[in-house]
């Protein structure tokens, strides 16, 4: 529960969430001869030496990179490849310099916030308290020295790293890092100093090639046809190992895509442009080839038309997705939903996880017919500092596992494909309020509500536009509208919202003839509050009993 006095935050407004801009399907080589092999992995180790080349010569031009210096790279390239390899080998290694440009500017910002947060801490007395949002000073005087050093580590690490930055220099490996220091621990990475270099040979390989339209079949370098067949073209050094005209070679492996083939045999047969990439998995001694390709963005629908028909609130957790369905008035609708994930395991094992519980999620929502899905706007990159949250090592590794960045891609890209609209709305203070005007209400004697039920439940009415708390009861001993309405949903615009309730009566039916009988006291009767049958969802109030 928020503080008496505590200044919060302002409410960002809830949007839609734009749908995805491309799309990556899979498929693998089956049935690859020996010489199919043998020619893949020449040509991948052969392009890969001139990528290799290529990031080397655009780190060295740093800040100081144009067009011009583009083109004389691209130009060097073509004479041991070609003109269109030349071109995928450009594009792909300035994707990876920009991309390391804003990993480092990441991790700036992660610096920045770890010095802020220890400075913050040190400038306090020894052993004084902090709140829910700041916190307090060191428990004792060595842990405060330490933390000094700590500082000064990280300052040091900030200078460096912003120096960087301003010279345009970045750190990249291409490989990936992480298996570069597999080398030294091949104990602890269970693989020996052969399957490493396997794997890291592999990993530097070059086989993509960039779509072009108008092409036959949408790419000229690497090219699929409509019934699976695939060739390559190879460079003029590799001519000798062609087995089709024009110095191209046929695989003996078939293609299908049997995910969204429908749609990629569509593009290919307009000649539309497609990307293709062959990689190597090393531990499964399997080829695969993948097709990308991007399309215009889907307008999105306004946001009154996708709550049209109610919503489903989804609170993300570390190991479940807790979901609850609204309807338009924000009420919630029977029970709540809960769809569990490990993410524990492999990447593709946890990929796998996040996948079935969204698919879960949009067949079930699906079902009760919304047409919108209301999520919060998650983003912990300023609270996995470790400086944040001190010793609350368990809390950081939550936050930290939590998959936020990969479940929102997963899902808008999943719901587009749905037809369900998803509604980014504001994470602030959704968990607590949830629990403090939801929870106890929705717990009866045979269910009881969880505090990540609530927040769904908050994180919808959200979504609606609709206050978190709840609508205020009427009193005990007083059912009338005399204390104004119940419900806090009714809009300006609502037609009759400030007139009297009208009683619920059967059409055709007269109400019922006064009798002459006088009776000692007037009769009297409590009004309930009931549905009207007619099913237009208004509620209204049963007539008095009237006396003589």
């Amino acid at each position: 529960m928020a503080e008496p006095n505590k200044r919060l935050r302002p409410i960002a407004p809830s949007f839609v969430a734009p749908g995805p801009s491309g799309v990556s399907i899979r498929d693998r080589l089956k049935g690859l001869t020996t010489q199919d092999e043998k020619v893949l992995r020449q040509l991948g180790a052969h392009l890969g030496s001139l990528a290799s080349r290529d990031l080397k010569a655009r780190c060295m031009d740093g800040l100081e990179h144009s067009a011009d210096t583009w083109a004389v790279r691209k130009r060097e390239l073509t004479a041991n490849s070609s003109s269109r390899w030349a071109g995928s080998l450009t594009k792909a290694t300035h994707d990876q310099w920009a991309l390391s440009r804003r990993g480092q500017a990441a991790h700036i910002q992660n610096l920045e916030a770890g010095a802020r947060t220890i400075a913050h801490r040190l400038s306090l007395p020894i052993g004084e308290k902090g709140g829910n949002r700041a916190p307090g000073g060191y428990r004792s005087k060595g842990e405060w020295f330490q933390k000094t050093r700590r500082l000064a580590t990280l300052e040091d690490r900030l200078a460096g790293v912003r120096a960087d930055r301003e010279a345009g220099r970045v750190r990249v490996v291409r490989g990936g890092k992480r298996l570069m220091n597999n080398r030294h621990n091949l104990t602890k990475a269970q693989l020996t100093e052969p399957q490493w270099r396997e794997r890291w040979e592999a990993a530097r390989w070059f086989l993509s090639a960039d779509g072009e339209s108008g092409k036959r079949y949408g790419n000229e370098t690497i090219r699929i046809a409509p019934d699976g067949e695939v060739t390559i073209k190879l460079p003029a050094m590799m001519a000798e190992y062609a087995n089709a005209k024009h110095g191209r070679y046929v695989l003996a492996a078939k293609v299908s895509f049997p995910h969204r083939g429908t749609e990629w045999a569509d593009r290919v047969e307009a000649n539309r442009a497609v990307a293709y990439r062959i990689h190597l998995d090393v531990p499964r001694r399997r080829w695969y080839v993948d097709a990308s390709w991007t399309f215009p963005l889907t307008q999105t629908i306004p946001l009154q038309t996708a709550l049209a028909h109610g919503v489903v609130g989804v609170d993300t957790n570390a190991d479940h997705l807790a979901a609850w369905r609204l309807d338009r008035h924000g009420n919630p609708i029977g029970r709540p939903r809960r769809f569990f994930y490990d993410l524990s395991g492999t990447a593709d094992h946890r990929d796998a996880q996040v996948r079935h519980a969204l698919s879960g999620l949009l067949n079930w929502a699906k079902t009760c017919g919304v047409a919108a899905i209301a999520v919060e706007d998650l983003d912990f990159t300023d609270s996995k500092t470790r400086e944040k949250h001190g010793r609350k090592r368990r809390f950081r590794q939550l936050i930290s596992g939590m998959p936020t960045g990969k479940l929102r891609a997963r899902l808008t890209s999943m719901a587009d494909a749905t037809g369900i609209a998803i509604i980014a709305v504001d994470p602030a203070y959704t968990s607590m309020w949830g629990a403090q005007h939801w929870q106890a209400p929705l717990t009866s004697k045979t269910s009881k509500s969880t505090r990540h039920d609530a927040a769904a439940v908050a994180i919808g009415r959200r979504a609606q536009g609709h206050p978190i708390r709840r609508r205020t009861a009427p009193p005990h001993d007083d059912q009338s509208d005399r204390c104004g309405h119940r419900t806090v949903q009714a809009r300006t615009e609502t037609f009759g919202r400030e007139e009297t309730r009208r009683p619920v009566m059967d059409r055709g039916r007269e109400p019922p003839a006064r009798t002459g009988r006088r009776q000692g006291k007037r009769a009297t009767s409590a009004s309930k509050t009931v549905r009207d049958a007619r099913g237009d969802g208004q509620w209204v109030q049963d007539s008095l009993l009237l006396a003589d």
